[in-house]
């Protein structure tokens, strides 16, 4: 009786200014019990069960809420929020533009990136919000990384696809599972700094993880994620909540709504219940608490990259030479039919060179399967992005999916072959590309999911570094993305193939550069290689 009473009054007097006249009855209710705790109003035992009771029982029909900072009125200092998008493709611009007006404090965000400078999440970190990052690659955020290496920010990097999972766990109950990624790595034996020091040593250790062997493997455990928010970005909603999601922006949208405890969706499009078609709807409203109009729909693109008109003009440089003739080698790699997935660089500038009768399909983990070209200018939409944040296009037979699930056809062993760059690679078949400690931050993306999925893994990189530095290492020593996961090398001067049928694994020279001698090769690589009896040519 209290409560159906109460509410006439409450949103007339003394909530109206707080949460708006028009809010439902949860935003309500935790608005009134704020405002009684700092004023040590005494409220029955009884009549705060009941309030709290109603708050987190059924939702209202409507959820549409008036604005982003109504729907962001209720985040505290020390929350964990977590926040939608892939780099600045479907992320919720109006919400977070309200959280940094709003000014939480000592946050924790579970987003894949970091959002950019000046844009973003990236606003939150320059307004000294965030307290943690749980993320995947967090690219070119030089504030990120600023902070990160002078301890002023803990990062907690984690596998791409262990991130979408540990999400989906989370947002299904959940409690923790068991995953080959990251198998043999730093985060399995906690070696992964979170903070540094101010003197540049590491404060603070990530936890080691509990491993559990399954029909011969390593497997590590994670545990599924939940937040106190979930800040997500959709393309349209109805009054009830249900979400459909455009393009690629989908992504890890659908995981975060998932897990939170609160989702607030932001949308271009809202729509009365019932014009949406029940097999159209991508996200039911049960997991979706409030919906706002998004206010400010710039939609950044990261990377706008367009379809060349003709061959670019002007000098290839000796280093671009390399690139297009490592590149070329490694579209020998494809077989017709295969399911694909190529790293950012040189990888995917292999297939531009898709050998004639040859077809693919192109996957990226970013929600795509069925790759199409890049866009011309008129075509280009920050809806449709790859995993390394360029414009592009689908072709017929083209799927669009969550980021969960793209990394369960990954984890899954569905992905043929994976081709993707390196920094270090031994003679067991290890692989470092991911981070140089104290100078290079940027994540492991889901490099370490692919690499672990079972499926083929070809690296491709130049053979030496600045100054002819080893890259082909007796062993990393660089930490690394994973171990014994290559199969095959493609350089600038050779082609090697790793056996891991012997102790301790070794390489054998398949294929050499025109004008290359097994000598220059023996120079340019720290660890001794057999020679195939049958040493081929590269030809591209």
């Amino acid at each position: 009786c209290l409560c159906a009473f109460a509410f006439p009054y409450f949103r007339a007097r003394q909530l109206g200014p707080i949460v708006g006249k028009n809010s439902d009855p949860y935003t309500m209710i935790s608005a009134l019990l704020r405002r009684a705790a700092p004023a040590r109003v005494r409220l029955a035992p009884s009549v705060v069960f009941a309030l709290r009771t109603l708050a987190s029982g059924p939702r209202p029909v409507n959820k549409v809420v008036s604005s982003a900072t109504e729907a962001v009125q209720d985040v505290p200092d020390n929350a964990t929020l977590l926040i939608g998008g892939f780099g600045l493709c479907g992320i919720p611009e109006s919400l977070i533009t309200a959280l940094h007006a709003r000014g939480p404090k000592n946050l924790t965000i579970v987003s894949n990136n970091a959002g950019v400078d000046n844009f973003g999440i990236g606003i939150l970190l320059e307004n000294r919000q965030v307290k943690r990052m749980v993320s995947s690659y967090v690219g070119e955020n030089k504030e990120f990384e600023r902070q990160y290496l002078s301890g002023e920010l803990e990062v907690e990097l984690t596998p791409q696809g262990t991130l979408a999972e540990r999400l989906r766990a989370g947002g299904a109950g959940i409690p923790a599972f068991f995953t080959p990624t990251a198998a043999g790595t730093l985060i399995e034996d906690g070696s992964q700094p979170i903070r540094y020091a101010p003197d540049g040593s590491v404060a603070l250790y990530s936890d080691p993880r509990e491993t559990r062997e399954f029909d011969g493997r390593k497997y590590i455990m994670e545990r599924g994620i939940t937040g106190d928010f979930a800040l997500v970005k959709a393309w349209k909603a109805d009054t009830r909540g249900n979400l459909v999601f455009r393009g690629t922006a989908r992504n890890f949208n659908p995981d975060c709504a998932m897990a939170g405890k609160v989702c607030v969706a932001e949308v271009e499009e809202i729509v009365e219940a019932g014009e949406i078609d029940p097999a159209d709807i991508h996200l039911p409203g049960v997991y979706v608490h409030r919906i706002i109009k998004a206010e400010q729909l710039e939609k950044r693109i990261e990377r706008l990259t367009l379809a060349q008109d003709g061959q670019a003009e002007g000098a290839v440089s000796d280093g671009q030479r390399r690139r297009e003739f490592i590149a070329k080698r490694a579209a020998q790699e494809f077989r017709d039919g295969m399911y694909v997935n190529l790293g950012i660089g040189i990888p995917t500038l292999a297939s531009n060179y898709i050998p004639a009768g040859v077809r693919i399909e192109l996957q990226s983990e970013n929600g795509l399967l069925g790759m199409g070209p890049y866009p011309q200018r008129h075509e280009a939409d920050a809806d449709f992005i790859n995993a390394g944040k360029e414009t592009v296009t689908t072709i017929p037979g083209s799927a669009l999916f969550s980021s969960s699930e793209s990394f369960a056809m990954i984890r899954g062993g569905h992905i043929d072959l994976t081709i993707l760059g390196g920094l270090q690679v031994a003679p067991n078949g290890d692989l470092a590309n991911w981070i140089i400690p104290g100078k290079m931050v940027k994540g492991m993306g889901g490099a370490m999911d692919l690499v672990s999925s079972g499926s083929r893994v070809v690296v491709t990189m130049e053979h030496t570094a600045k100054g002819g530095k080893h890259k082909i290492l007796n062993q990393c020593s660089l930490p690394v993305t994973g171990k014994a996961v290559v199969d095959r090398v493609i350089t600038d001067i050779a082609v090697m193939d790793v056996d891991k049928s012997v102790t301790g694994g070794k390489l054998i020279l398949k294929e050499i550069a025109s004008g290359v001698s097994v000598e220059d090769v023996r120079a340019a690589t720290e660890c001794p290689f057999d020679i195939a009896s049958d040493v081929k040519e590269i030809k591209v």
